[in-house]
């Protein structure tokens, strides 16, 4: 792959990841609620989904799936009702910070599960890699090492964003000592996850 076009692809999966959306949601929150290291778990999770959708995306299936209005729809409304599900939980998250503190014993696994199907339940993901990735692809070079090198890319700086995300909102949540306060933050981010159900919802093929 010519160097230039990857940097310009670079510059492409920065402005990506930094778009804001579930998976930014969800590390926002982990962030604050259970700290940078307890929240690896999560940024994880979400690299799993993507690169999931990043294989499909390479052999193939990933442009059906964008065909597929059915095959989209099912995703899509599966995400819908996971991602409402979410911010109801958040939103009736306790307020008090004694109990946010012991809720930092939620498992590792679940953080990354709730991560995974985040990404994996996405639909529109699928759609924009379907669209974006032959933009960089040269079809008179083997195409194998070109979805490699995307997907590896991608894979690398959605990490690196997700991470800042999450250690930014680590670093906040240090100030936080009100329960009150606590409670707001829990019903706000509760409001974005049913607010991203809600765009996900409005999504077409």
């Amino acid at each position: 792959m010519d160097t230039h076009v990857w940097l310009a692809y670079v510059v492409t999966a920065i402005l990506f990841s930094l778009a804001p959306g579930s998976g930014t949601v969800n590390s926002i929150s982990n962030g604050l609620s259970y700290g940078t290291r307890k929240s690896l778990a999560s940024i994880v999770g979400l690299q799993l989904g993507l690169a999931f959708h990043i294989m499909l995306v390479g052999v193939g299936i990933g442009a059906l799936v964008a065909k597929s209005a059915l095959a989209f729809t099912i995703i899509k409304w599966v995400g819908v009702v996971y991602l409402v599900w979410l911010g109801i939980q958040k939103w009736r998250d306790s307020s008090s910070l004694v109990a946010s503190e012991e809720s930092s014993t939620l498992s590792s696994g679940k953080l990354l599960r709730n991560a995974v199907l985040i990404n994996l339940t996405n639909p529109k993901s699928i759609v924009f890699l379907v669209a974006l990735f032959p933009q960089f692809i040269d079809p008179t070079q083997p195409q194998a090492p070109q979805f490699l090198v995307l997907g590896v890319t991608t894979v690398f700086i959605d990490s690196v964003v997700m991470l800042g995300y999450t250690s930014l909102a680590s670093q906040m949540g240090r100030f936080i000592r009100s329960d009150r306060i606590m409670g707001k933050i829990n019903k706000i981010f509760g409001g974005m996850f049913m607010g991203c159900g809600a765009l996900l919802a409005a999504a077409k093929a």
